[in-house]
């Protein structure tokens, strides 16, 4: 929890410096010398052991609880993520997370057909084995939500489990609390900020077999949920509605672009239904790989005790060839001519000292 919690270390970073160095305690430990490299080099304080314990305390208090990334009830299809939360705060019913899942997104302002339709899709998925996940927003996250409560449903949130947002879906957030389950990735009190809510997409079609739209603007979130559920592998869905009715042009367009047509939920279940019967049941135990062709060891190499894997001048020529623009890590790799294992390394670094940053699809880009 230190380790995650400490500002400037998203789940890439995470997940890199447990491979570079081991183990958290090790990585802790190295955080203030990695960050020290560079022109631009920052402090980087490491989250307490005391600010850490007040966070499980308070947790629990409200009865909820943490679920670690490789431990079991974390949700199976998301720790097959790149960026899977390294820890997921939970209230409710933890076993829903257990299930197959898939998720139900679409237009806050939704009609009273789309929402109607929503619910009964929910409903249906709940009949077939599916716990139904989504976004506690109003409109067809809600009416999503409303029709699996019998069945199992989890919502994934943009703030700490413990704020209701928006205020109208209280009873809900109640409701959930009793027969569903609650995940967030930030600390508890966190209140929801605009650009929490892409992350909180990427869990929820992490989490998911695959992502039915219902309902959807041209520009909206539940677009940027689909385009996840695309880069993540997973099936994608949409209900198709009136062109004369502006909530439905991003879903006719995903339908345009190759998405499953969606009136039913047997639409859903039967397309699902191998891959239900094909998840793998064993959670990873280590750090997921990079998407690059090597590999990191667990632990730092010997004699290196977590040194840099590279000197000054290839740091050099990582930062000559970044730009505002992101690049590829594999493109580095190949330019740059050292392993990737060392570019991985000195990327790290680069980030902690508030160089580089990452991007969506294993991208980075100068600050």
């Amino acid at each position: 929890m230190r380790l995650s919690r400490t500002e400037s270390i998203g789940p890439i970073s995470f997940y890199a410096l447990l491979r570079r160095f081991g183990s958290a305690r090790a990585a802790l430990e190295a955080l203030p010398r990695l960050a020290r490299r560079g022109e631009r080099a920052r402090t980087v304080t490491a989250t307490t052991r005391a600010a850490a314990e007040a966070e499980l305390t308070a947790l629990h208090r409200i009865g909820g609880l943490i679920v670690c990334w490789g431990e079991p009830g974390y949700p199976n299809a998301l720790a097959q993520v790149e960026d899977a939360p390294p820890i997921l705060s939970v209230l409710g019913q933890r076993e829903w997370l257990d299930r197959p899942m898939v998720a139900i997104v679409g237009a806050r302002n939704a009609s009273a057909n789309g929402r109607r339709l929503a619910r009964e899709l929910a409903a249906g998925l709940g009949r077939g084995g599916l716990v139904v996940v989504s976004g506690l927003a109003r409109g067809i996250d809600a009416a999503a939500h409303l029709g699996a409560l019998e069945t199992g449903t989890a919502a994934v949130v943009a703030g700490g489990v413990d704020i209701v947002y928006p205020e109208e879906n209280r009873g809900l957030h109640d409701a959930l609390r009793r027969h569903g389950a609650i995940v967030a990735e930030l600390p508890l009190g966190s209140e929801p900020q605009a650009r929490h809510f892409p992350r909180r997409n990427r869990i929820i079609s992490g989490m998911a077999l695959g992502v039915l739209v219902v309902e959807a603007a041209a520009r909206s979130g539940s677009l940027i949920t689909a385009r996840y559920a695309l880069e993540q592998g997973r099936e994608v869905f949409a209900v198709p509605g009136s062109p004369l009715d502006p909530r439905c042009r991003g879903a006719n367009d995903l339908l345009r672009r190759g998405a499953s047509l969606t009136e039913t939920a047997e639409d859903v279940l039967t397309q699902l239904g191998p891959l239900v019967q094909d998840a793998p049941s064993p959670r990873p135990r280590t750090p997921p790989p990079l998407p690059i062709g090597e590999r990191w060891p667990l632990h730092a190499p010997p004699g290196g005790a977590g040194e840099p894997a590279a000197d000054e001048d290839a740091l050099d020529m990582i930062v000559e060839r970044l730009g505002p623009t992101p690049v590829a890590v594999d493109e580095l790799v190949r330019q740059c001519q050292l392993t990737a294992s060392a570019v991985a390394t000195l990327l790290l670094e680069l980030e902690l000292s508030g160089r580089v940053e990452r991007h969506p699809g294993n991208l980075v880009s100068l600050r």
